[in-house]
């Protein structure tokens, strides 16, 4: 069984995001996405300063199995990408809702997080895959 943390916004696409003190959204991908995606090999984060839509692919994570993008479920501007997993992928294998963080993010309309699924939702609709 994955790990949800409660305290998380998640995806159907399996990012979740953090909201953060000063306004900024962290994203990530879930374990569940991790645990799919086998021992990751290589991460790409953006730069900062990018704008990004509403479900734009904004990160690719690569494993011994597969390549896939991340997509951000809400518009915004990328205020940091985490640039130590370019040495360190397996960072989001071990803890990917710590150190295995992808992305800051400032929302372009922070209430957009209203329309993703809390912890409970998110099992609900892996239960339901």
């Amino acid at each position: 069984m994955s790990k949800t943390p409660d305290d998380l916004k998640y995806s159907k696409s399996h990012e979740w995001l953090r909201s953060n003190a000063d306004g900024t959204v962290t994203l990530g991908i879930t374990d569940h996405a991790q645990d799919q995606l086998g021992d990751l090999v290589y991460v790409e984060v953006p730069e900062a300063g990018r704008e990004l839509a509403a479900q734009e692919a904004c990160a690719v994570v690569e494993s011994v199995k597969a390549a896939s993008d991340v997509y951000t479920p809400i518009a915004g501007t990328v205020i940091e990408g985490n640039e130590t997993l370019a040495d360190t992928p397996e960072a989001v294998n071990n803890d990917a809702y710590g150190a295995g963080w992808l992305l800051r993010l400032k929302p372009a309309d922070s209430a957009a997080l209203d329309g993703l699924m809390n912890a409970g939702d998110y099992q609900a609709f892996l239960e339901s895959e």
